[in-house]
């Protein structure tokens, strides 16, 4: 028996520590029947990306959706597997996927307090190179005892409850709020649970690296530019930024999370307004990294202040360490002026 201080016997799982906040906040227990559901939406798209090429869930699936990216396999199947356990939970009433041109207005008998909005399977144009993919997930209380519609969905990002997003990487891992920090729970595959790993992760103030695309230069606006000459060149003779951009935003936001820093999907001649969705993109994300004590802005207005207009409404993009955000939002106030 001298191994037994190897296996932790009291180990907080993901359904444990949300149940302990709730009954701080003497909630009705909905919230956590809700994680519940995504936690095995996750598992089960996990398992699905670790063995996609056995199952032939590679390959296009032959159609767009409706922000233009073409259709993966494996998109499909996280958006089914994300929908259908959302509905069996009986605690949501409007969901809004990325997928799905139009809201799913849930069944009366199947109904609860809550909207969600996700992404099923962020960065799907990395899955047949094995680049780290996601989930991005927002959920809101519904405001009015109306009949639900698309309106209850368009709520700024700062009134959402609980954002997060899981990671399929080396690990798979959830990162949670639920507007008390940030925490971070990895799935332990021998016990099938999400474990709390990391506990009120706080950012770094400024960090070392910046991160976008940068073969659109071509048609950055100037704030852009010079921001990015500022990383390069460094002009009070520090070092300069390094470049990281992987093209998947869950990977993207949630390295510069750990490691500090800038992350920019920022609008350009051809799309003013980014590339990023509001509803199940910027604003999980957005709520994520303000929790953490980080910044989320668009270069003129923070992110979770946006009033929605409608379902898949694009932002431009500045987010990660405070003072990082800053020099960015004063460089693109100085360019506004000209």
């Amino acid at each position: 028996m001298s191994d037994r201080g190897t296996f932790d016997t009291n180990v907080v799982t993901m359904t444990r520590f949300v149940m302990e906040e709730g009954r701080k906040a003497k909630g009705t227990g909905e919230m956590t029947t809700l994680l519940n559901s995504l936690c095995t939406a996750v598992k089960a798209i996990s398992s699905a990306v670790r063995k996609a090429g056995i199952a032939h869930l590679y390959g296009i699936a032959g159609n767009i959706n409706v922000t233009g990216d073409q259709v993966k396999k494996l998109d499909i199947l996280s958006n089914d597997l994300v929908i259908n356990m959302l509905k069996s939970s009986f605690t949501s009433c409007v969901l809004v996927s990325e997928e799905n041109e139009k809201v799913i207005i849930v069944d009366s008998e199947q109904r609860g307090k809550y909207i969600v909005c996700f992404d099923p399977l962020d960065g799907s144009s990395n899955i047949d190179c094995l680049v780290s993919i996601g989930t991005i997930f927002a959920i809101y209380k519904k405001t009015t005892d109306d009949e639900p519609c698309e309106k209850d969905a368009l709520q700024p990002g700062r009134d959402l409850v609980a954002a997060g997003y899981a990671l399929y990487g080396s690990a798979t891992m959830i990162v949670l709020s639920t507007g008390q920090g940030v925490n971070c729970f990895m799935l332990d595959p021998a016990i099938g649970e999400f474990i709390l790993v990391e506990r009120d992760v706080k950012m770094k103030k400024r960090g070392k690296i910046y991160s976008l695309n940068e073969g659109y230069a071509k048609y950055f606006e100037p704030a852009v530019t010079e921001y990015l000459q500022r990383k390069k060149f460094p002009e009070d003779g520090s070092e300069p930024y390094g470049a990281r951009y992987i093209g998947s935003m869950v990977a993207d936001v949630h390295r510069t999370l750990m490691y500090g820093g800038i992350f920019l999907y920022p609008g350009n001649v051809k799309s003013p307004k980014g590339k990023l969705r509001l509803l199940y993109e910027c604003n999980p994300m957005a709520f994520i990294i303000e929790q953490a004590g980080g910044m989320a802005s668009t270069g003129f207005e923070n992110i979770l202040d946006i009033q929605p207009e409608s379902i898949h409404q694009r932002a431009p993009v500045a987010m990660g360490s405070p003072d990082d955000v800053l020099e960015y939002i004063a460089i693109c106030k100085k360019h506004a002026k000209k």
